[in-house]
């Protein structure tokens, strides 16, 4: 048996490096494109993987490469297909507008193609029918303005549990991402199924909770897989990393499980959330499971870590945090909760969710879009199957487009036509074109509602003293760009007794 095994292991040894070579040598020699986009020198069956872009760093490691090879760069990692990185406005508008639909196809890395979940996902799948009858569903029962307007109630119970929280921790120290998450998942639990999925007190359960299993699954997708970088080894899954998502996937689809399996056992066919939509419109399991851990998986962190940005940056600016507070007091009135409604007055908070999206984009390079046939791009050949990403976080930051591009102004948004709509190429913090995030509209709605009702209730200080201009702003992508030192504040109550408007 030993002496098998052992055959086998120097079978493997020997017939790998072979059959990467052959990949390479055929991929490097029956390619017919010429003028391919500039980039570093590439090596023989490794191509860039050499490159030194830094595990948390890699938006700021290609923001530099860009501005050596220009806004439209080819690199090579492994023998997979080439990656394109865009950087620049113009560059953006072909691949999102001109070329929108020979490019609006994903590029999914090996780890989230989990049993169960990656035939039915929307976040990664073609544009097939399947996909184009899910997102109008979306449209029209998730993400509507009518629907928007009706979910109101959803989140403001939520947001006001998070602040009832906050008020029994006044004086202590919390570190805000975490809360907000929590917030932000039992808002989409209210919408989804009409249940919190987030407990404030119970930390520990919470851990091993959707909370830190969405986390976790997250991390796992973050992780460098060599099959991503060599696609002969993707049946391997050498280091285990598409069965630990799946691991977690199923973990995630206990928390539902029971609560489809009673709404199919009901005989009460009322459409009060998007459960009883999914279930009427006759979705399998499956399907409701990949949809949910969609909506859970691309709107927690994503919300959390643009609210935790927005916080820190008025925090880090006074002047910006005393101009919104002067809004918020005379739009809303003090000692006045805030209301749904009056996030439409309230033009500089607007304006300071836009800056702190253009400064801090959750998605870095939105999500990879894959070219399913060779065209021209910006002068060069784009080969058939490439992987491309929008190098959102270097187009916010172009002095080119942006006065003082480095700083913090939400005045910049004041008065101006720029929206979240995927229309203006110098801004897409939701992306564009046919693949632009279906929940922008929620998604503004939520981060609105949020920053409003934090500022406006509470005063917040740095815990040890610390002053303002000593906090910490670096980022790290993770692959959501969070702070690389979460922001730790501590809350005090403007008001001890609040009043319903």
């Amino acid at each position: 048996m030993d002496q098998r095994l052992a055959l086998v292991l120097q079978l493997v040894l020997f017939t790998l490096p072979l059959m990467l070579l052959l990949s390479y040598l055929f991929k490097r020699f029956s390619s017919p494109n010429k003028n391919l986009p500039p980039g570093p020198f590439r090596w023989p069956l490794i191509g860039n993987t050499n490159l030194n872009l830094g595990e948390t760093q890699t938006h700021l490691s290609l923001c530099d490469l860009s501005r050596k090879y220009g806004p439209m760069m080819m690199l090579k990692f492994g023998t997979t297909d080439p990656l394109m990185v865009a950087s620049s406005h113009e560059a953006a508008a072909e691949i999102l507008k001109t070329h929108d639909r020979i490019c609006s196809s994903r590029y999914p890395p090996n780890s989230v193609k989990a049993p169960g979940y990656f035939e039915h996902t929307m976040v990664w799948a073609d544009c097939s029918e399947y996909w184009k009858m899910v997102r109008r569903m979306w449209r029209t029962e998730l993400f509507s303005t009518k629907m928007l307007d009706s979910q109101a109630s959803i989140r403001e119970e939520k947001v006001g549990e998070l602040l009832m929280f906050l008020r029994r921790k006044e004086g202590q120290v919390v570190q805000l991402s975490d809360e907000v998450f929590g917030c932000i998942i039992n808002v989409l639990g209210g919408i989804i199924f009409d249940r919190n999925v987030y407990d404030y007190e119970r930390k520990v359960d919470n851990e091993k909770g959707m909370k830190g299993l969405l986390r976790q699954l997250m991390e796992v997708a973050s992780v460098p897989d060599l099959a991503d970088l060599y696609p002969i080894l993707g049946p391997f899954d050498l280091q285990r990393l598409r069965r630990l998502s799946s691991k977690y996937v199923k973990m995630i689809n206990e928390y539902w499980a029971d609560i489809v399996k009673e709404k199919r056992a009901s005989k009460d066919h009322s459409r009060n959330n998007f459960l009883d939509i999914l279930i009427q419109a006759d979705f399998t399991d499956a399907q409701i499971d990949a949809l949910f851990l969609d909506i859970f998986g691309a709107g927690s962190d994503t919300n959390s870590c643009t609210i935790e940005w927005a916080m820190s940056e008025l925090i880090k600016n006074p002047d910006k945090l005393l101009k919104l507070e002067d809004e918020l007091a005379n739009v809303i009135g003090h000692g006045r909760e805030v209301r749904d409604f009056h996030l439409e007055n309230l033009p500089y908070l607007h304006a300071c969710i836009k800056e702190t999206l253009r400064l801090h984009p959750p998605l870095p390079f939105l999500l990879p879009h894959k070219v399913s046939e060779t065209c021209q791009m910006m002068n060069y050949t784009i080969p058939k199957n490439s992987q491309i990403v929008v190098n959102a976080y270097a187009i916010h930051r172009d002095p080119r487009v942006w006065e003082d591009p480095l700083s913090f102004k939400p005045e910049r948004f004041l008065n101006s036509s720029l929206d979240y709509q995927g229309n203006d190429f110098h801004y897409i913090p939701f992306g564009g074109g046919r693949r632009v995030c279906p929940a922008l509209n929620m998604a503004s709605k939520i981060n609105r509602f949020l920053l409003a009702s934090l500022v406006h209730n509470f005063e917040w200080s740095l815990p040890n003293e610390m002053k303002s201009n000593e906090l910490d702003m670096q980022d790290a992508f993770t692959p959501v760009l969070v702070k690389a030192v979460p922001l730790s504040v501590m809350p005090r109550a403007k008001f001890r007794n609040v009043e319903c408007t």
